[in-house]
């Protein structure tokens, strides 16, 4: 079974994050995980710390010669920024001269202080912070290059921005994810694209945050991943769960659910049919996500993300209380982005692959990638028998 379990604040020495359950002999260098981090960084709308965070990458266990050894693989990203951070995030004992007393509405300071006895928002908010995901983004690379070696790529791109909605249809295939990327908010649409520009420097012009709609695609998913026999084992189900619990993310969408709820059942699902030369099952529509009774049906596997917009404002006019003296006063400022909704894109495709990885290493597990490989394999041609 793939597993990761991240650990480090926001503002500590680094993150660290390990990956279990990973075969022996899967290609991977620190250039390949340092690459997505840095698509991590993209959106405009992003705060002055994407420019003074580096990601210093280090691999410190589970790979050798470029290669994973089937052991637990060890990833640490330093915090750059440690100097400035060092006195005030001590774990050596001590105390904050400095404490956060005004949690802000819309993030886990308050819920956080309350459920563990905290007078601090910061004992909170160093975990919950977003920076956490770099650490996720550093699995997913890994994830990423175990499904390709199957065959399976993934794709996001911005589809909402605030009040902002692509009118386009058209969906990045695997080649366009270097398009996507270079647009300034990761949106397919130039359209678009524009007007989103132009909405984050108006929310930005009045110290005001702004939340979006992401979609991400996964090409190239093989037939029969997860299982309609367990309701934790069904693939939505798990998606739903994963992409749910990214920071600020409050909405998921498997294929066009909303809009197919609002119809007749007989314009709501996927037409089967059969292309006699290919020897194959063919749909006309992808109104389920690529999802048909907890299980991958072949079609690509869609999703939307739902961000709401950042809790902590440049210019703080949230109302809230302070915990020590209960007045009503405004909640702190910490560094914030306008927006993070083009960065999210890729923290989706990060939690769609570690998903998507995790259940074919369940159908197609072995202790090496030759194993994992040649069950694919013969599970591919398997399906192809049945067809003739």
């Amino acid at each position: 079974m793939l597993r990761f379990l991240t650990a480090g604040e926001s503002h500590g020495k680094g993150l660290v994050v390990i990956v279990e359950g990973l075969p022996a002999g899967l290609a991977i260098t620190s250039e390949q995980v340092q690459a997505e981090l840095a698509r991590r960084r993209l959106g405009f709308g992003r705060g002055p710390r994407m420019r003074f965070e580096r990601d210093e990458l280090t691999l410190l266990g589970g790979v050798r010669h470029g290669r994973t050894l089937g052991s637990p693989v060890a990833i640490e990203i330093a915090n750059t920024e440690w100097p400035k951070w060092e006195q005030e995030m001590s774990p050596d004992p001590g105390r904050t001269e400095k404490p956060l007393t005004q949690p802000r509405p819309g993030h886990a300071d308050l819920p956080g202080m309350q459920k563990y006895g905290f007078d601090d928002a910061r004992d909170v908010l160093e975990r919950a912070s977003a920076r956490e995901t770099a650490a996720r983004v550093a699995a997913g690379a890994v994830a990423k290059a175990l499904l390709a070696e199957l065959g399976v790529g993934i794709v996001s791109h911005v589809v909402q921005m605030g009040p902002v909605v692509s009118k386009s249809n058209v969906r990045p295939a695997l080649g366009d994810l270097d398009t996507v990327d270079n647009s300034q908010v990761r949106c397919f649409d130039p359209e678009a694209e524009a007007a989103m520009v132009a909405e984050i420097k108006a929310a930005a012009k009045v110290g005001d945050s702004l939340g979006g709609l992401v979609e991400v695609i996964a090409y190239g998913v093989p037939i029969g991943l997860g299982s309609h026999v367990h309701w934790d084992r069904r693939l939505d189900g798990l998606l739903a769960q994963a992409l749910l619990s990214i920071q600020a993310v409050k909405g998921v969408e498997i294929g066009d659910a909303i809009d197919v709820a609002g119809r007749r059942g007989s314009e709501a699902h996927d037409p089967i049919g059969w292309d006699q030369e290919a020897a194959a099952y063919v749909r006309d529509s992808n109104w389920s996500g690529g999802i048909e009774g907890g299980m991958s049906n072949g079609q690509p596997v869609v999703a939307r993300v739902a961000m709401k917009p950042l809790a902590t404002l440049n210019r703080p006019v949230l109302k809230t209380v302070d915990v020590v003296t209960k007045t009503e006063t405004v909640s702190f400022k910490e560094r914030t982005d306008v927006t993070a909704v083009p960065a999210m894109g890729v923290v989706a495709e990060t939690m769609m692959a570690l998903v998507v990885a995790g259940e074919a290493l369940r159908k197609f597990g072995g202790d090496s990638m030759l194993e994992v490989l040649r069950n694919h394999r013969a599970y591919v041609d398997s399906l192809a028998s049945r067809n003739q």
